[in-house]
């Protein structure tokens, strides 16, 4: 119950998952790792298919929860606005090799849309 609580999901404790929405589900994902109390965190697009408001506050309770607990995320997103704010570090591929890899606070967003090119 105090993984639910913490993604402030606990009054959906008793709901059919299938109730869930998009967020919600979201949430639930990350209350799952959380018990299963890792050093380390690999999340494959974790706000994808979500809508802008829903997708932030995935974000943002993932990035709270794991700078608290001192897990490292390591997330994947086409989301260049995102991967700025949430990220220490960016890696981008091109053809499944290395194209670019820096500190976020070296980055802006132009930089990141040039990888995409």
């Amino acid at each position: 119950m105090d993984c639910l609580k913490r993604v402030k999901l606990e009054d959906f404790a008793l709901k059919r998952a299938d109730s869930l929405s998009g967020g919600q589900s979201q949430r639930v994902a990350i209350a799952r790792a959380l018990m299963q109390k890792p050093k380390l965190i690999f999340a494959d697009e974790p706000a994808a298919s979500l809508d802008p408001i829903s997708g932030k506050a995935v974000m943002d309770i993932f990035f709270d929860l794991c700078k608290q607990e001192n897990i490292t995320l390591v997330f994947t997103s086409h989301n260049v606005e995102q991967a700025l704010q949430y990220a220490d570090r960016v890696v981008a591929l091109k053809q499944g090799k290395v194209s670019l890899c820096d500190l976020t606070n070296k980055l802006n967003s132009e930089d990141l849309l040039s990888e995409y090119a």
